[in-house]
């Protein structure tokens, strides 16, 4: 087994078109091969020293996140959790505070798990991810990213190197919320993000919904243009029907494939329910799981 420790992102895409599996905070290799699921790779790269990796900047198209920065961040930054709020009400949730701190969206976005919690916000939120190699880089949206549980669109010799999120405009906010049976160390069981904009009138302008752990990835909600036009309670009855109707859930150790596609139908509700207060300008906490009483007691 080989390990590198790469100062540069140059020397991490030399690394990785070599063969080497990249690694930052662990949190689901390190566990991963601990618990059997899957032995370490032969060739690892450290990539968590690139600092350029691991900043958020403000872009003409919106917020442009490092694939290196931690979930501890993005709860914590003011930009995030005030424009793009979904995003950190979904870290704050992610694991432990250890988890937190170590582990990284990127990381987290590469996984592929239909059950991870950041990537309902990043699919509302208009996430676009930034792949390089060492012979140059790419945008894909992240709906096209995920091509199934665990696997993605990228190339073996690619790096995700950032997320770039979309503005939202005026009278626009968003929320996460998950189903969960304990408040730590948790998976979601089912989970619904939205993104909301109200109109003058206090009706649904725009919309945009995103289903965790029903299907082999992380889905939007397709018809949302039925909730537009009307108040934030009636399009977010709409939201749960249309929600509950194209959710493919198995059935698990975890929950029943009944219980998940009912109870994703109620995620959304709360999703959009939620997204709609914050847009109309009402301050709720990060994360609206604990702030509204959703979720683990």
């Amino acid at each position: 087994m080989s390990f590198v420790i790469a100062a540069t992102l140059d020397e991490a895409l030399t690394a990785v078109a070599a063969g080497a599996r990249p690694i930052a905070g662990g949190t689901d290799l390190v566990v991963g091969a601990r618990d059997g699921k899957e032995p370490l790779p032969d060739h690892l790269v450290a990539i968590d020293r690139i600092a350029q990796l691991a900043e958020i900047d403000p872009s003409p198209g919106g917020l442009r996140i490092g694939a290196l920065v931690t979930h501890a961040t993005l709860m914590a930054d003011p930009l995030v959790a005030s424009e793009f709020t979904a995003l950190a009400d979904a870290a704050a949730l992610v694991g432990s505070p250890s988890t937190r701190n170590l582990g990284t969206l990127g990381g987290n976005v590469m996984n592929a798990s239909p059950a991870m919690d950041t990537g309902a916000p990043l699919l509302v939120l208009g996430a676009t991810a930034e792949l390089q190699s060492i012979s140059g880089s790419r945008s894909v949206p992240i709906a096209e990213l995920w091509t199934g549980p665990g696997s993605t669109s990228a190339a073996p010799d690619e790096l995700l190197v950032g997320l770039t999120l979309a503005p939202g405009g005026a009278s626009s906010a968003s929320a996460y919320v998950r189903l969960e049976y304990r408040r730590a160390m948790e998976i979601a069981v089912v989970a619904a993000a939205a993104r909301v904009t109200l109109a003058d009138d206090g009706n649904i302008a725009a919309a945009a919904v995103a289903l965790t752990a029903v299907a082999p990835t992380i889905i939007a909600v397709e018809g949302i243009d039925q909730a537009l036009g009307r108040d934030p309670d009636a399009a977010a009855d709409i939201v749960a029907q249309l929600a509950a109707e194209q959710a493919a859930p198995i059935s698990d150790l975890r929950a029943s494939d009944t219980y998940r596609r009912h109870c994703v139908g109620v995620m959304a509700r709360r999703a959009v329910a939620a997204a709609a207060r914050r847009a109309a300008g009402e301050d709720i906490a990060v994360p609206v799981n604990r702030a509204l009483g959703i979720g683990a007691a």
